[in-house]
């Protein structure tokens, strides 16, 4: 072999490739090129500025109205005076703690407010599954849109409108019983009795929330693939075998993630709905929490001891939203976080 064949074979084996560049592995590679890939901050500041701007006044609301009001619980462990210190003039310990703990009243409040909540979330969580399952097959376009907007109406009403309208349809000359005056039977006080309390609560909420309710699952619905239908179909599914294998799998992160909010709420029953709805004849099944924190913290102005109720119902829901995300990722493999 000559020299210059030599010397051609030796350059082939050194010289990379053209195009390409030959690593070195002496040369530490810049700080530059670790960060490819990554967009500085600033830049994206200015590019997305108006984002920035639109998400500023929910956190800022956040801010002010949720973890800024966290410092007052401070008083559940101080006595506090109206007009003193707004973080209470007296250290007291778990002095409250132990007066809601070992008060009866308490716990019989407690009991309707997990009563109340079990049956609102049994009924006002599956029902709009329900309600969007149907729509989906509904094929008529204008029909379809006409029970939409019948079903959503009530949402956007007040709740001031909805109760006022409830005590219409329920007073004792109120359309419910004029019907039942007409079949033979006799009228009946439903706004009177306490056991019909939980009945009308919950079935004005069914009416209130479940069209709105739809408006998520119906969007979850337009995301499943069409050709899963298409596979089920040839294997000789039915409509409710598609249903069941194809469609509620496809929208189980939704309806996991509402099902975890809506425990961590489970113990927030509406106030608002409770407080015009209830009279001291429906005390005994429809005092909720938070009511009986609006009576005895604003109405006696007891705001150590409120705040101490407060306080141990923002602990449960926190347990309870944390225990339902744990359970839901191990066992279905979905979760909010």
């Amino acid at each position: 072999m000559s020299a210059a064949h030599a010397t051609g074979d030796a350059l082939a084996t050194t010289t990379p490739p053209a195009g390409t560049v030959a690593a070195s592995p002496e040369r530490p590679v810049p700080p530059q090129r670790r960060r490819t890939g990554m967009v500085n901050w600033r830049i994206a500041l200015r590019r997305d500025w108006v984002l920035y701007a639109m998400a500023l006044v929910p956190v800022l609301f956040l801010l002010v109205f949720r973890y800024v009001p966290m410092f007052g619980n401070i008083i559940a462990f101080r006595r506090f005076r109206p007009g003193g210190s707004v973080f209470g003039d007296e250290w007291v310990g778990m002095r409250y703690i132990q007066l809601f703990l070992n008060d009866p009243n308490f716990w019989n409040v407690f009991g309707n407010t997990v009563i109340l909540g079990g049956l609102t979330l049994l009924f006002c969580f599956p029902l709009p599954i329900v309600l969007a399952l149907l729509l989906n097959e509904v094929r008529k376009t204008a029909f379809k849109r006409v029970i939409q907007s019948i079903s959503y109406l009530p949402h956007f009403l007040s709740v001031v409108i909805v109760v006022g309208m409830v005590m219409q349809l329920l007073s004792l000359q109120g359309t419910v019983n004029q019907l039942i005056e007409a079949t033979g039977g006799d009228a009946i006080p439903f706004l009177q009795r306490a056991e019909w309390f939980r009945t009308v609560y919950v079935g004005s909420e069914i009416w209130q929330t479940v069209g709105w309710g739809t408006i998520l699952y119906l969007a979850a619905l337009t995301t499943v693939d069409a050709s899963l239908y298409e596979a089920a179909r040839i294997d000789g599914a039915g409509r409710l075998r598609q249903t069941w294998h194809v469609t509620l799998p496809g929208i189980r992160p939704t309806m996991i993630t509402l099902l975890i909010l809506n425990i961590g709420l489970f113990l927030n029953v509406g106030f608002e709905k409770v407080l015009l709805l209830y009279n001291p004849l429906t005390y005994a099944t429809g005092d909720v929490v938070s009511t009986y924190l609006y009576r005895v913290g604003l109405v006696s102005n007891n705001f150590s001891y409120a705040t101490a109720i407060g306080l141990f119902q923002a602990i449960i829901g926190l347990v309870m939203i944390l225990s339902a995300n744990f359970l839901s990722r191990r066992v279905v493999g979905a979760s909010l976080w």
